[in-house]
């Protein structure tokens, strides 16, 4: 491990906090230091009060603020004198601590302090680092732990034996590190937890804690333990179908529908297919801080029942008689022969974030295992951990979930217009969105975990199943199909008809519609709630106009596909509506050219000819957009082989 700290860089973060933001950023950038909000680090600051007395504020991160990008505003101020007062008493509830945190701060507006700001206020020096270092870890994760972090660090770190995080752990912090701290002190391990480092400056505590870190990364190399040796996995088939059913069954076990990622790389491979997976997975997590997330244990294969089964029974075993109430019992990380290293959440955050977690897992428990044998916490210890009362807090803070989370839509024809604002649409209601497009504008329409824009010549059988594998492997399944994807070529009557012409337009508005309800049925009748198809037609099926033969046939012929497939997968529990727009000004095929002309040629003004229906009213890509998803949701459960006109009323149609 290399310090990242540069002195050109850090000179222009000026004052203690934004010296204290450029250090906390450096070490939220190595995941092999902190994963996903884990990790702490706070300044003490002497400052005058609203009263111009002096007193020191701690400034710790805030909770929900991530290390790698956090800035000044993610930091709590809290009064320091107030924090020390605390492990002086003889007991306190991890919930009257918090509100204490909450006492102190001196910005009442500020982010919710970090559980740990007592141990962070008692370490003597304004700095304070704290991590989760992979390689110490691995290190404390052995029958002899505790003794190996001592051959490592010597007397330059005080060493406290394992208590769950909160009061407890705050105030035995307190009564050891000042009984047993030195001259050449310049940190503290928690262990099975993590590593203080601290110093006057935040160069000083930043370099200390790499310095220590790679003294624990040189220990595992020095036996062996460094390099992680896994089997070359066989080719990770595509395993479209299989993966949708584990997400159903994943999705109904938790009570909702789920989010199912599929990690590439052979490392997650690897070990689903390591000879000793059930020994080495089913110890238990790398640390309690990550329970929350992964749950104790992954699953082994697919049997979710059996798994299910397990963790009722892991916490009827813990619960002590308490009233606490079970969380609901789905895996989180499954390790499968076939399928690799897969997570779930109800986010694509959430599973993410479990990914990441395992992986770095992974690497942990093969170097303990290396190192004299992979040992976890008692399963007591994660349970606490997982039912603790703050942790229980923060899932419930998580708020309501919006109304398609978990659940995972394709729109085709994504890159712009209609297609583009059914993306948003979706998206604005929790829904994991797959855009596909021949336009390549379509990878980078949004910059989110949850969205994935694919190029896609939806004509082509093989983009078209690459494009359903990728779907697959990123979210696990497919809930909603909007068909949008279309052309509508430049006016022609049918006595001047193209051959070629009329083959293009039937192949991309007809054919490829066909092709990509036939490939997703399988996938669909898998959806957890239940599959939904959203027809993007037009006002000319029901109103054909002169000139647009081809356009008007094809989209006909696709309302006439949907009313069949609506007949034959009413049982499978998919249900396919179509909406019709008509003349929806805000798409590419409405160039100021071409609405000038037609305006004209009805003798109206642009502005009238955009408002000429019964209604008066302008149709935007989104009063579409809003029905499509609007039709995918709980309004339209009952509805099926419905056609709905979005055209403020024509009169032709009426």
């Amino acid at each position: 491990m290399k310090s990242l700290w540069n002195d050109q860089e850090a000179s222009r973060h000026v004052g203690d906090l934004e010296q204290r933001v450029y250090s906390s950023r450096l070490l939220g950038m190595d995941q092999s230091l902190v994963l996903h909000g884990g990790g702490n680090t706070s300044v003490k600051i002497h400052e005058k009060n609203i009263f111009g007395e002096e007193e020191d504020v701690l400034y710790i991160k805030g909770s929900g603020w991530n290390l790698a990008t956090i800035e000044a505003a993610g930091f709590a101020p809290c009064r320091l004198q107030h924090l020390l007062r605390l492990p002086r008493l003889a007991a306190l509830s991890d919930t009257q601590m918090v509100n204490e945190f909450k006492r102190s701060l001196t910005n009442p507006a500020a982010p919710m302090p970090s559980v740990e700001a007592i141990l962070h206020a008692i370490l003597p020096a304004k700095f304070v680092d704290h991590t989760h270092a992979d390689a110490l870890i691995s290190v404390m994760n052995t029958p002899n732990g505790v003794e190996r972090v001592r051959e490592i660090f010597d007397d330059r770190v005080v060493i406290v034996p394992y208590v769950m995080p909160g009061f407890k752990l705050a105030r035995l912090c307190a009564e050891l590190f000042p009984k047993h701290a030195t001259a050449k002190t310049v940190g503290m391990v928690l262990m099975n937890h993590g590593l203080f480092t601290y110093g006057e400056t935040a160069k000083v505590a930043y370099e200390l804690m790499i310095e220590l870190v790679n003294r624990a990364e040189e220990y595992l190399v020095r036996h062996d333990a460094w390099e992680i040796h896994l089997p070359a996995p066989g080719p990770q088939p595509p395993a479209r179908l299989a993966a949708a059913a584990l997400r159903r069954t994943v999705s109904v076990a938790a009570g909702a529908p789920m989010i199912l990622a599929r990690h590439a790389g052979a490392r997650g491979l690897g070990f689903a297919q390591h000879r000793d997976v059930l020994k080495l997975s089913q110890e238990g997590a790398a640390t309690p801080d990550h329970v929350i997330r992964t749950k104790r244990v992954p699953m082994v294969g697919r049997d979710v029942e059996a798994f299910c089964q397990a963790y009722k029974q892991y916490f009827q075993a813990h619960t002590a008689g308490g009233r606490l109430t079970m969380v609901d019992p789905a895996p989180r990380v499954i390790l499968d022969r076939e399928l690799g290293l897969c997570t779930a959440g109800r986010m694509v955050k959430d599973a993410a974030i479990a990914g990441d977690i395992y992986r770095h897992t992974i690497d942990i428990i093969l170097r303990a295992e290396a190192l004299g044998g992979w040992r976890a916490l008692p399963s007591q210890d994660m349970f606490d951990m997982e039912y603790w009362e703050l942790q229980q807090a923060k899932l419930a803070r998580s708020g309501k979930p919006l109304l398609f989370t978990g659940e995972v839509a394709l729109v085709t024809g994504a890159a712009s217009g209609i297609g583009k604002a059914c993306v948003d649409s979706l998206l604005a209601r929790g829904t994991a969105v797959v855009g596909l497009d021949v336009n390549a504008d379509i990878v980078q329409l949004h910059t989110r975990a949850d969205f994935r824009g694919i190029v896609c010549n939806l004509t082509k059988e093989a983009d078209l199943a690459a494009a359903l594998d990728e779907t697959v492997r990123t979210f696990g399944g497919l809930d909603m199909l909007v068909l949008n994807a279309g052309i509508f070529p430049k006016g022609c009557p049918i006595a001047e008809m193209n051959t070629d012409l009329w083959r293009r337009v039937m192949s991309i508005n007809l054919d490829a519609n066909l092709l990509l309800l036939r490939e997703c049925h399988p996938l669909l009748k898998l959806a957890p709630g239940g599959g939904r198809v959203v027809i993007i037609g037009s006002k000319n099926v029901p109103a054909p106009g002169p000139g647009v033969a081809a356009y008007s046939a094809s989209k006909a012929a696709v309302n006439q596909l949907a009313r069949v497939a609506a007949l034959e997968w009413g049982q499978d529990r998919i249900r396919i509506n179509s909406i019709h727009p008509n003349m929806v000004f805000d798409t590419a095929i409405w160039t100021p050219e071409v609405l000038e002309s037609r305006a004209k040629h009805y003798g109206l003004t642009v502005a009238e000819y955009k408002t000429n229906n019964v209604l008066r009213v302008e149709v935007c890509s989104r009063d579409v957009a809003e029905l499509a998803a609007e039709m995918c949701g709980p309004l339209f459960a009952k509805t099926t082989a419905a056609q709905v006109p979005v055209d403020g009323g024509n009169e032709r149609v009426i």
